[in-house]
């Protein structure tokens, strides 16, 4: 084996990931576990690298990894899929926006009613979260 030869840990190192996420990625068919040679190592080409750090860049974009398989599927020949794929993204990151500002909203409200001290003795962001309404 040469000084270059990608095995899996080399790979993992290469591409910032440790060996059971590539292990991982392998399972679910993001990419391709190559053929191990009888009594040797499996040898990763070089473009792997690229791949699984496109599928870490692409994770910490929201994208899942059945998206993340879509997009790999297609690509970088086919801009208007991928662009409309990051639109339903972008709109659903809007959307968890929203309702984490409602959420940020009821608590800001709750922790200011347990700070008045107007709940005779019951805390209200309890009697909030156990209201079966």
């Amino acid at each position: 084996m040469t000084g270059s030869a990608l095995t899996i840990g080399r790979l993992a190192r290469a591409a910032g990931v440790n060996v059971e996420t590539v292990r991982y990625y392998q399972r679910v068919g993001l990419i391709r576990e190559p053929a191990k040679p009888s009594g040797g190592f499996r040898i990763y080409p070089p473009e792997m690298v690229d791949r699984i750090r496109f599928i870490k860049r692409s994770q910490k974009l929201g994208f899942t990894l059945q998206d993340i398989a879509h997009l790999l599927e297609l690509g970088d020949g086919h801009c208007d899929d991928v662009r409309e794929q990051a639109e339903a993204k972008i709109s659903k990151i809007e959307a968890q926006i929203k309702d984490l500002q409602a959420m940020r909203k009821a608590l800001k409200k709750l922790v200011i009613e347990c700070r008045s001290g107007n709940h005779r003795g019951h805390c209200p962001i309890v009697q909030s979260l156990a209201n079966k309404s």
